[in-house]
Formats: C-alpha cells, structure tokens, sequence
C-alpha cells in the first residue's frame, strides 16, 4: 500500500479557503459581539416563541442536507439558519411562561462566568493541570457549604470536602460505587449480590439507574412506596421494616438515597430520623437535594437540612434554583477518602511529586471521568456578583410566586391543591377524572403560552406547576393561571 503525502491531495481543494485560521483573534471579536447581540436579543423577545415546541418529528434532520458541507460558509448565513430551523425546535426552558419540571436557572453573571470557562479550555483532571481550577473550586465548595451551614465534616476546612458533578445522576453513582467498595472491602467481594439498596418510590428515577451501573443486582433494589399521610415522604418506621426483613435474609443493607425535594411533589424525607435507622446497620446515607437544597441558604428553610451531619453525602444544583446554567451539581462527603479509593487511577503519563505526596487534591478521583471543566467559574462569579442576600431574595420570590399561584388555585371551587407546597412548586388537579386532567394539560400546553408537567403520585394524577424560571415575574403567574381557567370552562362546557 502507498503512503498518502502532498501528490494524494486533490488539487481542487488547493484554494478553497486559502490560510485556514481556527482561532483569529479579531474573527472571534466580530463573531462574539455578533453572538452577544443575537443572546440578548433572544432574551429579549423570548415570550413571543411558543414554551413547549410545536414541531413533529424529523422536522430537522428531513430538511438538512446529507453532508457536511465542503466549503466554509458565511457566519451570518449560519445564524439566519439558528434562527429559521432551531428556534422552531426548540422548548423554551428559559421562558418566563416555563413552569414543567424543574427550573434550569441562568443570570448574567453566570454566562459571563461560561464564557470564562469556555476561553481558557482547562482541562482541571487533577492540581498540577491547572491549580487555579482545582483550588477555585475548593473555595466556592466551601463558601456554598457554609452558606448552607453544613458542618465542617463536609468542608475542606474541616476533614470532608466537596466537588462538582455535572449532574445528580454522576453524584450519586459516585457515592454509590464509593459506598459499594467500603462494604465490599468488609464482607469480601464475592458478596456483591448481597448488597441492596433502599430509596422511595419518591426518590428520582435516576437512582434505580445509577443502581444498576454500579452493579447491584436489580432484584435488591428496594422502592418503599409512600402515601398522602406522610406527605409522600420516606417513612422511617417502614424503612426500618424492609431492612429488618433484609438482614433476616442474610442480605447486607448497603446505601439510602434520601430527598430534600423530591420531583413529583417536592416531598421532604427526614432526614435525621431516616439517619438513625440506617446508622443502626452502617448504611451509606446520600441526601439528594437537587432542587429544594438551595432553598436552605434562606433560614427559613434551613430546618429541612437538620439531621444533615449524620449523613455521609450531600448534593444539589446550582442549576436548578441558583441562577448558574447547566451543568452544575455539587457534592460534598464526609470522609473523601472512600470516594477517591474508589474512583482514582494513577497512569504513569500524570504521574508529578505534588500527587504522589498526596499534597493536593485530584479531582479526577473524585468524579467518573478524567476530564472536567472549569464549571467553579460560574458558581464564583455568581456568588460574588449577587452575594448571599440577592440569592436568598431570588429564591423567597418565587417561593412568593408560588404561594400566589396556590391561593389562586384554592379561591376556584373546581380546583384542588394536592400536596403540600414547600417550596415553589404547587401540585394541583380539576376536579374529577384522570382523563379531564389530561386533557387540561394538553389543551393548556397547546397553545404554546405556558408550559405544565404532571405526575401521579398516591396514585392520583395531578398537574405540578413549578416557579423558578429567571424572567418569571407577577403577571406571567396570573396570566398562566387565566389561561388555566379559561381551557378548564372549555373542557367542562364540552361534557
């Protein structure tokens, strides 16, 4: 076979983008502020875009052409397209008509703090490659830690620390594979199918997922179902149930994933009574507190964490309530040496003397992954811009909102409030069938002037209209509400 060199190149290519410079200085400058000024404007006029997307299916890929294309093409061209094929496309989390789900928060300092990440490209997989991300990190883990008045056992200043994930799914599969190894390292490692887990029916789906990846068999994953009366939190007199049955089996209880906040009705488990069920049978505690969490840096809700120095780890995101873009999960533990012998590796090429010291934090061994981005950017810059106050004023207004949206809900008699509100979410129902629920949800998100999600919870269906999105102000309540009103006269005029 020939080598390919300078004679296997077709000459037709030769000039078709003469001296190609990925990265001229003064092209960035131009495209950038051309970028900016298309954000802003987008930000801008983001209410005249439907919430939830109207298309159907293979609307994209059938009118984008087979390949790539061959020459470059003109960057004003590109953002015509943005405009002409993925606004359609897109769901507008970001509208301040958005109330499915959960939130996925973003501010000005946020982005800028992005646009940071996204300059310097660190690629932070342990100190010595970039020590500023390592160390920034350290420090903002500690400042959210103490804004949420964690104890020192989960802060480098005291014997844990903390780290941040992309998203919950990774923090908790990292806690899980840690907790597995610990137990592993004690009964021996052929005892892996006796290992369960435990977590409510409550508890997000991604748990029973991040179970399977770390290799619990799935018959030992244990889903405690919970009811009205407790608020559909995690009851610890049936915890205690279920693991005594375990352990009679010769089973070895292993890990409980608690909630503070959980998605279908923002449900609180106790955590400190849970605590001290599992502290009886050496179980590996993990609070997820995605979403309700950052409510805690507000006093008044701070009484959801109690209980919370029993635990062995910790996580939320900044993302969901705390202004900071997607990706940002944040994860403290109390004893990091369980989760770095767990998940470290030590190749000779990153081989330096401030790790074989153990000097320094790797966060490669804190995380799934080798590389990580400089997501502690943002955070920093979003607490330093707004401090601690405007954060906690961020969040007691849309807890505001909320109960608005709820006393509007409980004056209409044809209405029902559900499940308690404790944060900013409120679940509620038309009163009568499953179906009539249904069709108030489609007929609401149809329009395309607001957006609602549901869930079935107690085994009722019920419709969760969550407030948190940033642009989200008085009247787009009011109006959401309205609009809920108005698709529930046409569906009971209809019967």
């Amino acid at each position: 076979m020939g080598s390919l060199d300078e004679k296997n190149i077709p000459q037709s290519t030769s000039n078709i983008i003469g001296e190609f410079k990925p990265l001229d200085v003064e092209e960035f400058r131009r495209q950038a502020h051309r970028m900016v000024d298309f954000i802003a404007d987008y930000y801008n006029n983001i209410e005249s875009y439907p919430v939830l997307s109207q298309v159907e299916p293979g609307y994209l890929r059938n009118g984008q052409p087979p390949t790539a294309p061959n020459r470059p093409e003109e960057f004003e061209t590109i953002l015509s397209d943005v405009h002409k094929d993925i606004l359609p496309g897109m769901t507008h989390w970001l509208s301040p008509n958005f109330f499915a789900f959960f939130p996925a928060t973003v501010s000005s300092a946020a982005f800028v703090g992005e646009m940071l990440c996204t300059c310097f490209n660190s690629v932070g997989f342990n100190w010595l490659a970039s020590p500023a991300a390592t160390e920034l990190e350290m420090v903002v883990m500690d400042w959210l830690g103490n804004m949420l008045k964690l104890p020192k056992s989960f802060m480098f200043g005291g014997s844990g620390g903390g780290v941040i994930q992309g998203t919950t799914s990774e923090a908790i599969l990292c806690t899980l594979i840690a907790a597995r190894d610990r137990a592993l390292g004690i009964i021996g490692y052929d005892n892996v199918g006796k290992l369960v887990v435990y977590g409510s029916d409550q508890t997000h789906s991604t748990y029973e997922k991040a179970c399977k990846l770390a290799g619990i068999f799935p018959c030992n994953i244990r889903i405690i179902p919970t009811s009205h009366d407790t608020n559909f939190s995690l009851s610890p007199v049936a915890l205690r149930g279920v693991i005594e049955s375990d352990v009679a089996a010769g089973l070895v209880p292993l890990f409980l994933c608690a909630t503070v906040g959980t998605t279908s009705t923002n449900a609180v488990d106790p955590v400190s009574r849970l605590s001290d069920v599992a502290g009886e049978h050496n179980i590996w505690v993990h609070v997820d507190a995605a979403y309700g969490g950052s409510a805690c840096i507000c006093p008044e809700f701070r009484h959801h964490l109690d209980g919370i120095e029993r635990v062995d780890s910790l996580s939320l995101s900044p993302h969901k309530w705390l202004l900071t873009y997607l990706d940002c999960c944040c994860l403290w533990v109390r004893e990091p040496g369980s989760l770095v012998k767990a998940l470290s590796t030590y190749p000779e090429y990153l081989r330096n003397k401030r790790s074989d010291h153990e000097a320094v934090v790797d966060y490669k061994d804190w995380q799934l992954g080798t590389s990580r981005r400089f997501r502690s950017l943002r955070l920093w810059l979003v607490l330093r811009t707004y401090g601690v106050a405007n954060l906690q004023t961020h969040i007691r207004s849309d807890v505001r909102l909320a109960k608005m949206f709820e006393g509007l809900v409980g004056s209409d008699p044809r209405f029902e409030i559900v499940a308690p509100r404790v944060f900013s979410l409120v679940c509620f129902r038309l009163k009568g069938s499953e179906i009539l629920n249904m069709k108030l949800l489609e007929c609401v998100n149809s329009t395309g002037r607001a957006y609602m999600s549901h869930t079935i919870a107690g085994g009722v269906y019920m419709l969760r209209f969550a407030v948190g999105a940033t642009l989200t102000e008085d009247h787009h309540v009011a109006t959401a509400w309205k609009l809920i009103q108005d698709s529930a006269d046409a569906l009971l005029a209809n019967q």
